[in-house]
């Protein structure tokens, strides 16, 4: 968890700094916020305090600021400056070194990432003296979320509002990221169910939702992976920045990893794949209701993650990441099917539980690495307790990029781009 400090200046897009904070507190960090004069205005500290638990800094001169450790520590400690919304004028004295409030005194003193997402009127962006502003912030190393395109609170509509708050707490994510073992690496991840058609109308599934997948896939995404989700039914948005790939059948989900499977870094299986599927196929037309029972043949569908298993052998590559959803005997149950399938790593989580699992936003597991000979992977089982699924994401990626370390490492150039109005 990091402590990111998140500056709010003045103006109409401070609002959406609310949904910020609470992005980045689901994502496990810690919330300070500081706040100009102006950007009191639009929205009131007490707001801020009440979802970081921190008191709100916004003025420098306010008796007792100056002694509070607590204030004072925020330039050494923090892990991130984030400003959103982020003014021509807070740009300005931040290109200048002006200081003459804490939050532009801060950017001086800290010497964490620093990272802006710029809002005002179009011209305003467009301006030379604002660009000029922007170039020379990213020739020190500032980073950028770009402003959107749309209507804007002063009538016009162009380019110059604030990014979205879920774009704004991936930038931050990416931020916070030193670049590691899976920037460059394709990873390809599975997620959600896939439903076997009956009839029209009918069909065999389950009830996952994708969000464990989906969470994996926005975590490799932020750790600098070319990312390719392929997800069966469900109503979540593909995380900003990856492939997408939707399916509905285990069949399909076959056909769409089998395409990529064996040419990625890792693969992480996350979705609930259907084990059976209708022996005659989908029927035509829908099964008429009669008086007597109705029986059904099904069919094994095929394995995805023990053919990927099969067809890698010794190779080191792809990664193979395995869930096993269990109702008992759950670390037993995932420890034979890490060996059976030749996996590298299987999380093993309880869905009897009704707080972790299937239909929720957390998660609890037990992570099993498999042990190689020679290989600094072999470790034992890792618990993770109850949490966010952003968080068991990280924690799996993490022990996926142990056992990526000893393979070379593919170069990858990232660009870096300003905020323009042309952009």
């Amino acid at each position: 968890m990091a402590l990111v400090v998140l500056g709010v200046s003045g103006g109409i897009g401070a609002y959406k700094a609310v949904e910020v904070a609470r992005g980045l507190q689901k994502q496990g960090h810690d919330v300070a916020a500081v706040m100009t004069s102006a950007a009191t205005q639009f929205v009131g500290p007490l707001t801020f305090e009440a979802i970081t638990r921190r008191r709100v800094v916004t003025d420098q001169y306010a008796e007792g600021t100056n002694a509070d450790i607590e204030h004072i520590a925020l330039a050494s400690d923090s892990a991130l400056l984030l400003i959103a919304p982020a003014t021509a004028n807070i740009i300005g004295k931040f290109a200048h070194g002006i200081a003459d409030d804490f939050l532009s005194a801060l950017y001086l003193a800290t010497t964490a990432p620093v990272l802006l997402a710029p809002a005002m009127n179009t011209n305003m962006l467009s301006h030379a003296a604002v660009q000029a502003n922007l170039e020379t912030l990213a020739a020190r190393g500032v980073r950028f979320v770009q402003p959107g395109e749309g209507y804007l609170a002063c009538g016009w509509v162009g380019q110059g509002r604030l990014a979205e708050p879920a774009d704004i707490v991936v930038a931050a994510e990416e931020a916070l990221r030193p670049r590691g073992e899976l920037s460059g690496r394709t990873v390809l991840v599975t997620a959600g169910p896939t439903y076997e058609d009956l009839d029209p109308v009918r069909y065999l599934g389950n009830r996952s939702t994708g969000r464990m997948g989906f969470a994996v896939a926005a975590e490799a995404k932020m750790r600098g992976a070319r990312v390719v989700l392929v997800a069966g039914p469900t109503s979540l948005e593909p995380p900003t920045g990856v492939e997408f790939t939707r399916v509905r059948s285990a069949e399909e989900m076959q056909t769409a990893v089998m395409a990529e499977g064996l040419e990625s870094d890792v693969v992480v299986m996350a979705a609930a794949v259907a084990d059976y599927t209708p022996s005659s196929g989908r029927v035509t037309e829908k099964i008429e209701k009669t008086d007597g029972d109705l029986s059904l043949r099904l069919s094994r569908t095929a394995d995805i993650l023990a053919t990927l298993g099969t067809a890698r052998g010794d190779n080191r590559r792809p990664v193979l990441v395995g869930f096993a959803a269990e109702t008992t005997d759950v670390v037993e149950r995932a420890r034979a099917k890490l060996t059976r399938k030749n996996l590298d790593l299987i999380v093993a989580n309880d869905v009897s539980r009704t707080d972790a699992g299937f239909g929720v936003e957390t998660n609890a597991a037990t992570i099993l690495t498999a042990h190689r000979g020679g290989s600094d992977a072999a470790e034992e089982a890792v618990v993770v307790p109850l949490g966010t699924k952003a968080v068991l994401a990280r924690v799996i990626l993490e022990r996926v990029e142990r056992l990526l370390a000893a393979v070379a490492r593919p170069t990858n150039d990232v660009d870096t781009k300003t905020p323009s109005a042309a952009s």
